[in-house]
């Protein structure tokens, strides 16, 4: 069991080919153009079909090959990396705050997000519960979290995309129901109080809550609940939970995509980084990530899959801020002395 999960666990794989290439005016021997895609943790087989696929397709169309890495880890500490140095021709992060770091540290051009379709969201997600055969804790909707007989897993907000998503889920789960500041912070803080365990990225609090059976019910996105599910053999489920007023309810997730322009075109890969991208809006690569249980954003997919991704009343996160903002959101819930760490610091004591 999980061995899915434990392959390429904090590092890298690699899809190789060798070739001559001419890229962005660079010729290179020998290697061919090689590619880093530096990503977030809860995406590792979606990478590994779309890779496998965008090289054959690459390779039918241009008539030579490339090279895919990747490196997963959690999306706060894969941004940092990144700005700090790591190499990354595209960038495939949780969310855009993530993304814009690498932006802010020079790296990305102005504007990234409007360079591919759909403010360069090849797909969408969201966070849901994975509860034990039976869900014996009977945990239906947001507001079971408060129960004090019931312990949360969720990744740590200051180091992964998972986390900051479910902890924007579980605060907006109170504003989107009519509650107000200090609802919502009694009891966020309250569920972070009966969390034993706050790892630095979703894959290792998946093996947490699958493999270590630690907790009651697990946070994670719709793609790695499925997969959790999967590789349970009947020992796990899924539950969309349900608001306040009893409707299924969450964050609409967004990770967005992004080639880092200083990167690419210092290293010559821009044409073949810009191609992997573009890839990710065709049919065959929305198809996979459809069946990796990722909600596809061109309609027609989508459409095909309906019956796949139960209906759910998905609101976004910068609606909880006043300014509509990341940099307000990040300012509010996640900067250093702001609402997680008043909150986490406080069940320490």
């Amino acid at each position: 069991m999980w061995t899915k999960f434990l392959f390429a666990v904090g590092g890298v794989y690699l899809v190789a080919a060798a070739a001559w290439i001419v890229s962005a005016g660079v010729v290179r021997d020998g290697g061919g153009t090689d590619l880093l895609n530096v990503a977030c943790d809860p995406t590792r087989e979606l990478w590994r079909d779309i890779n496998a696929a965008f090289i054959r397709d690459y390779a039918e169309k241009k008539g030579t090959t490339v090279t895919v890495r990747m490196s997963h880890g959690g999306s706060a500490s894969q941004a940092q990396a990144v700005a700090n140095g790591l190499e990354a021709d595209v960038v495939t992060l949780a969310m855009f705050p993530d993304t814009d770091m690498v932006r802010k540290a020079g790296l990305l051009e102005a504007g990234w997000e409007k360079k591919l379709p759909n403010r360069s969201l090849p797909y969408v997600s969201t966070i849901v519960f994975v509860v034990r055969k039976g869900n014996p804790k009977n945990v239906r909707g947001w507001a079971d979290l408060a129960r004090d007989d019931v312990s949360a897993i969720t990744p740590n907000p200051k180091t992964s995309g998972n986390g900051k998503w479910s902890f924007l889920a579980l605060w907006g789960s109170v504003i989107w129901s009519g509650g107000t500041e200090a609802e919502a912070r009694e009891y966020v803080r309250g569920v972070y109080s009966r969390t034993p365990v706050l790892d630095a990225a979703a894959r290792g609090a998946t093996m947490t809550f699958a493999s270590k059976k630690i907790g009651d019910v697990h946070l994670t996105w719709e793609n790695e609940a499925h997969l959790e599910v999967d590789e349970g053999h009947g020992e796990l489920e899924i539950v969309y939970p349900l608001s306040r007023a009893g409707k299924a309810m969450s964050v609409l997730a967004e990770p967005h995509v992004a080639l880092v322009d200083k990167v690419a075109d210092r290293r010559g890969t821009r044409v073949a980084a810009e191609a992997y991208l573009n890839f990710l809006y065709t049919e065959p690569a929305q198809e996979l990530i459809a069946r990796h249980h990722h909600r596809p954003t061109l309609k027609r997919v989508a459409d095909r899959h309906r019956d796949h991704f139960p209906d759910l009343d998905l609101r976004t996160a910068t609606g909880l801020v006043p300014s509509g903002t990341w940099d307000e959101v990040l300012r509010t819930y996640f900067a250093d002395g702001a609402e997680f760490d008043q909150m986490y610091s406080r069940r320490s004591k």
